[in-house]
């Protein structure tokens, strides 16, 4: 018979290697928070203070600023305490915790990409009423929504991760708590678990994806009826940065979650690029491929140096 507990702590082991090494993990790691905090900062400071960009499309860009931000900020800063002060003893509570916020706002990113997808679709497909369907309060609305499903959401999958007890060891060797890493350690009350898995993965997966792709093949459709050559080059410019960001996320999140593999190197590799290099690089696709975002980070950059002297 398997011996089952309930576990009080759990060990981090992220980095199994020379200590030498450690240094240079935690100016990397550092290095990456720092830069995607600012940088998405800067998108939101830039949303907030320009008046041409309070529109629908802005106000999700800067909640997907807001979203990545939250992403790094979950996971890296206690990364850094342990790597900093080499205890990596992490109580239950705390690592239930950061799990249930990192799926929050993870749950908060599919939602809100295919929100994005759904808003390029009005503006395009339905461009007289783009104003009337994604009005202030219509946006301020969705916003919430967005947040207050994602808590729940994460909730109830935390509280479904409660009913596991453990019969093999308390040792993660991730950077933080994951979802593979605590089901790897658990040998008992997984059906509950794996009910609200398949539910959770229906409609935070399922059913943003299969929506974000009837918005876009109906966007590509109409797309490819202009007669104008420049006009279906102005529309697939609106659309190309958030395809981009989609793609990356969508791979990433396939590769890293539906595909199982049992290699611990894999997964930390996976985990590094979803929950530190991704939400760095959103805010970097949408500045450089979006020419009024990009006008407005130059102007505020000049009235900074302006500021200044």
């Amino acid at each position: 018979m398997k011996n089952e507990t309930f576990i009080k702590y759990f060990y981090m082991l992220p980095f199994s290697g020379e200590t030498r090494s450690k240094p240079f993990i935690t100016a990397f790691f550092f290095l990456i928070y720092v830069v995607g905090v600012l940088i998405n900062s800067s998108i939101i400071t830039v949303i907030c203070l320009e008046v041409q960009l309070h529109k629908p499309m802005y106000l999700f860009i800067c909640n997907l600023s807001i979203v990545d931000i939250f992403y790094t900020s979950v996971t890296v800063p206690k990364l850094l305490h342990m790597l900093l002060s080499r205890n990596h003893i992490v109580s239950s509570a705390q690592c239930y915790t950061q799990f249930h916020f990192f799926f929050t706002v993870a749950a908060a990113e599919d939602i809100l990409l295919f929100v994005m997808a759904y808003d390029r679709y009005v503006a395009i497909c339905n461009p007289l009423h783009y104003h009337r369907i994604l009005n202030q309060r219509n946006c301020i609305l969705i916003t919430i929504g967005i947040w207050i499903g994602a808590f729940f959401s994460a909730l109830l999958y935390v509280t479904s991760v409660l009913y596991m007890t453990s019969c093999h060891s308390n040792l993660i060797h991730q950077f933080f708590c994951d979802i593979k890493s605590l089901t790897r350690i658990s040998c008992t009350g997984s059906g509950i678990f794996l009910i609200i898995t398949g539910i959770d993965i229906f409609i935070f997966g399922c059913i943003p994806v299969t929506c974000t792709f009837i918005s876009y093949f109906k966007i590509f459709y109409v797309i490819f009826k202009m007669k104008s050559r420049e006009s279906r080059r102005k529309a697939f410019s609106t659309c190309s940065s958030h395809l981009t960001v989609i793609f990356i996320y969508y791979a990433m999140s396939i590769t890293d979650y539906l595909i199982p593999t049992q290699s611990d190197v894999l997964d930390l590799i996976f985990n590094t690029v979803f929950s530190t290099l991704i939400p760095m690089t959103n805010p970097i696709i949408y500045s450089l491929k979006n020419f009024t975002v990009k006008m407005a980070m130059v102007r505020l950059i000049n009235k900074m140096f302006l500021l200044t002297n």
